[in-house]
């Protein structure tokens, strides 16, 4: 469906010139969404998805566990959406107090989205709803340390923003005036709490996003923070009970027609096709994310059969492998200090997991040495490998 400008322009005078920045119309679209059979087909088969990747976080036996790496998963991919090169290992080192092999702000900026996610979960679970000083307390945490905290942690811009170009002259978008950001995100908060009119978790999760990165409220951070919105909306109206799904890999994979899509939003209404790719990026993340769960399940199961048959050293030797699964790369100390074993049974019990081909040593230091749960992390890993330089 065409519709008019979503919106409209107010002229802008920054960095000398004037330009044209955009102020999004309040939602839901207007005209309505048109459900077409094939639209509304692609939501039911991602809601499905959804229901799939919700009940097997009941099948888990410690969703805890997976829940560590699969957080550190999403927080890799959604910086490097932005350009941030850090790996799930160079995040494991970095957590360890060891030399990450990138430079630091990189990994300060996805271990700050892993604490931002966590600081919005616990206070949606002290029942603090999901408003505007929720977003700007989440963003606070995103941008405390590197890069971004000379970017106002948690204070709206109070100063012209741009996306794309080297200035808002040549800008992809150009997003509303600082002095409209309030009321933009009031409307905004209002929609997300069923106002003017009630609104689907899954449609809203999807249309709050675009909403937010068209506000683009913030000096910095605003990319992380709308993918995080999604996770957290779907936790927040219990459509999850766990925060297990992350769209960040599908976005990064069609990053172009992600962006492209975001604009037509924009210029042309045509939230239908932003409709249908999002719907399409949850049924394939949610599939993915029900994968993995299995095959690491898999992995772990079957190299705990194998441990089963080191006969005294079985327990110590389980203990570590627990470990290993909520953090598999670890140095002995670490270990030492995790299970509360001595430093030469948590030495036996590596060497006999090195024996079975469950860990790999990745240094060859006679003290503090560095472990790798490999077949975890090769699974965990999937999709986050950097391109070669």
């Amino acid at each position: 469906m065409k519709r008019d400008l979503q919106g409209h322009y107010l002229t802008v005078t920054t960095t000398g010139e004037n330009v044209q920045a955009f102020v999004p119309a309040p939602l839901p679209p207007h005209p309505p969404i048109d459900w077409t059979p094939d639209l509304r087909s692609k939501f039911d088969q991602a809601l499905l998805a959804i229901g799939r990747l919700d009940s097997v976080s009941t099948l888990l036996p410690d969703t805890s566990i997976f829940l560590y790496m699969y957080v550190r998963k999403e927080a890799v991919l959604s910086s490097m959406i932005e350009g941030t090169q850090s790996s799930l290992s160079d995040l494991l080192l970095f957590e360890l107090d060891q030399e990450p092999g990138v430079p630091m702000d990189d990994v300060r900026d996805v271990s700050n989205y892993v604490a931002a996610l966590y600081h919005g979960l616990r206070r949606l679970a002290e029942g603090f709803p999901l408003s505007l000083r929720l977003i700007q307390e989440i963003h606070g945490v995103l941008l405390t340390k590197g890069r971004g905290s000379t970017q106002t942690p948690g204070e709206f811009r109070r100063s012209q923003n741009w996306i794309g170009g080297t200035r808002p002259g040549n800008a992809i978008f150009v997003p509303p005036p600082a002095e409209e950001v309030l009321s933009c995100m009031g409307a905004l908060e209002l929609f997300v709490h069923d106002k003017p009119e009630p609104t689907p978790v899954l449609l809203k999760a999807a249309l709050t996003h675009v909403q937010f990165e068209t506000i683009h409220p913030f000096l910095d951070g605003n990319g992380r923070l709308g993918r995080l919105l999604i996770t957290l909306l779907l936790c927040e109206r219990k459509m999850l009970r766990q925060p297990m799904l992350y769209l960040s890999l599908y976005f990064k994979t069609h990053r172009q027609q992600y962006y492209e899509l975001l604009n037509q939003v924009r210029m042309i209404g045509n939230w239908e096709a932003w409709l249908e790719f999002f719907a399409e990026a949850v049924t394939v993340s949610a599939t993915q994310a029900v994968e993995t769960a299995q095959q690491l399940l898999t992995v772990s199961n079957q190299d705990r059969d194998n441990i089963s048959s080191l006969g005294r050293a079985t327990a110590s030797a389980l203990q570590i492998h627990r470990a290993l699964m909520e953090h598999p790369i670890a140095t002995s100390n670490w270990l030492v200090e995790k299970t509360g074993i001595t430093p030469a049974t948590v030495n036996k019990a590596l060497a006999h997991l090195e024996k079975l081909g469950v860990v790999q040593e990745l240094t060859a230091q006679k003290r503090n040495r560095l472990f790798s749960y490999s077949g975890y992390v090769e699974i965990i890993n999937r999709g986050t490998e950097l391109p070669e330089p």
